[in-house]
């Protein structure tokens, strides 16, 4: 899927809001540089994951949700995890230091560079990283950084979701942006994080705080970053 299918067919429904949300923020962006020609910019990421993520049982996202289960799988000897969905989905995931430096690149572009790969309606980057994976592919891979052995099953009465969600960097890949951090590389990463401040990180997660909030702004523009509206609608200057 590439920037240009923006708002070119009606939202996934378990999606809807919190796609809203990230659109309202691009919008705002591109209105501004038409009202006022100032130089904002945004990224639009895949999934994120890495270092201070969000644990909690209830309310995190896949891989630290993978993560959290397949450990206590492990320190509790338990012989099997199931997964809620089929497996069959397949998503990108992004290491979050990858990330950071997919804005800071964007935000050192020359305007005229930028310009020259971005239009006033569809000004934002794809930001993601390599091949899409199964959901199932995630677990197994998951499993073994953790080095669990026991089984991995699946719950197919779960909703799936969006069985497809593939995301095309091609116009920041050729603005010189390449992800570094393969997924095993990210998980091995984000796993030692886990195991150094478990107990923190799942006192954290308590909180439900959104996550990165208190990390990593989710939209990143130039001279203007947008923390997610849950915690401050805040318009900073650099």
């Amino acid at each position: 899927m590439s920037e240009s299918a923006l708002l070119t067919g009606t939202l996934e429904v378990t999606n809807e809001p919190y796609a809203i949300a990230k659109i309202a923020g691009i919008k705002l962006c591109e209105s501004y540089n038409r009202q006022y020609g100032t130089d904002y910019r945004s990224v639009m990421p895949t999934n994120l994951y890495g270092i201070g993520d969000n644990y909690h049982p209830e309310n995190s996202y896949v891989i630290p949700a993978l993560i959290r289960r397949v450990h206590e799988a492990k320190i509790n000897d338990a012989p099997e995890v199931t997964i809620w969905v089929t497996g069959t989905p397949r998503r990108k995931f992004l290491y979050i230091d990858d990330m950071a430096a997919a804005c800071v690149h964007v935000m050192n572009l020359d305007q005229e560079t930028y310009n020259a790969s971005t239009t006033p309606m569809q000004s934002h980057s794809n930001v993601g990283s390599g091949e899409d994976i199964t959901i199932k592919e995630l677990a197994l891979t998951i499993a073994k950084v953790i080095g669990y052995e026991g089984s991995i099953s699946f719950d197919p009465a779960k909703p799936d979701g969006t069985p497809r969600k593939l995301m095309d960097s091609t116009r920041i890949n050729n603005l010189g942006w390449q992800a570094s951090v393969s997924l095993e590389e990210g998980l091995r990463l984000a796993y030692s994080d886990f195991l150094k401040n478990q107990h923190n990180s799942l006192a954290y997660s308590s909180l439900f705080l959104p996550r990165w909030g208190s990390v990593f702004p989710r939209w990143v523009c130039k001279k203007l970053a947008l923390l997610p509206l849950s915690i401050l609608p805040n318009l900073t200057h650099r």
